[in-house]
């Protein structure tokens, strides 16, 4: 039972935006890179859990907490009876080979950190984050690779480990445990829930400013900026998709305030940012209808969402 869903952070939605309309440098594309492709093996286990466990276990996705000045992020937390499951996923691909307690990629010499500590650390911040609360429940961990494209020579005999081609059998072990939700384990889910905190402690962004970025509707598949824009509908030149400009001004709108959270939204910067809507009636008319006019005049600005 699917009980917190997965949303993308914050940080993987700015560096997706300034991937598209900027430079990043060498660094800052490796960094994008690693939490979209991170994010997307998330996603693939959550789809796994999602549709082969029964309903008789919690599942908690992308949990963030605090304890004793220490944060640490579960992939998926799942919730069996007097059990609970934290599931570090990894979405590493190609060849790897484990040398002295370390993982190490093929084609370089230098080791990777290795995510069994991380599992471990994760595991010893949760039994504190239970003792504290008064929780008794066994943790029991596991490290999740999820990609099919991924193989590791010389890996260690570790019950903890789940590779690719058990993760069926992994998803049937886990429904042929016996399992009687009850409020305790509710209760705890709850708890996690209520004290998930979504700052991640993610590197800084890129410095960026307004007028460096690049103006235009992206993609909202592709990113591309080959939008061709009629009155009703926006279609990518580059892959096909299509989207209509209210949704399209909508998401800008958006994408505007996570870029700059103390920008005062208005038709004329929303015309700027757009740049293939044209119609500046049409963009005041979506603003109008879709958030809430502050001021009047020249002062005033769209920057409360209306209530649905």
């Amino acid at each position: 039972m699917l009980i917190k869903p997965r949303s993308e952070s914050d940080i993987l939605k700015i560096m997706r935006i300034l991937n598209a309309r900027m430079n990043l440098s060498e660094d800052e594309k490796k960094q994008y890179l690693y939490l979209k492709k991170g994010y997307e093996g998330e996603v693939a286990f959550d789809l796994l859990t999602a549709s082969n466990l029964n309903s008789e276990i919690f599942i908690l996705n992308d949990i963030m907490i605090e304890i004793n000045h220490s944060k640490f992020q579960i992939d998926s937390s799942l919730i069996i009876q007097d059990t609970i499951i934290p599931c570090e996923v990894k979405n590493y691909e190609g060849n790897y080979f484990y040398k002295d307690g370390e993982f190490h990629l093929c084609s370089a010499k230098k080791p990777i950190t290795n995510p069994l500590h991380q599992l471990k650390r994760t595991e010893t911040l949760l039994q504190q984050y239970l003792k504290k609360n008064g929780f008794c429940f066994r943790i029991l961990p596991y490290l999740v690779f999820i990609n099919p494209k991924f193989f590791l020579y010389q890996a260690p005999q570790n019950d903890s480990i789940i590779f690719p081609p058990q993760l069926r059998s992994f998803m049937e072990k886990l429904n042929s445990r016996p399992s009687n939700l009850n409020g305790m384990q509710r209760k705890l889910a709850d708890k996690l829930i209520a004290d998930h905190n979504i700052e991640s402690p993610y590197p800084k962004l890129p410095p960026y400013k307004y007028h460096s970025l690049q103006k235009g509707t992206t993609c909202a598949i592709c990113n591309s900026f080959f939008i061709i824009c009629d009155e009703r509908k926006l279609k990518c030149d580059a892959c096909g998709a299509e989207e209509s400009v209210e949704t399209a001004v909508i998401r800008s709108v958006e994408e505007l305030k996570l870029l700059f959270p103390d920008l005062k939204i208005t038709t004329n910067i929303i015309h700027d940012w757009c740049r293939v809507v044209e119609s500046k009636k049409t963009i005041r008319r979506i603003l109008t209808k879709n958030y809430q006019l502050v001021g009047y005049g020249k002062y005033s600005n769209f920057n409360t969402k209306l209530e649905e």
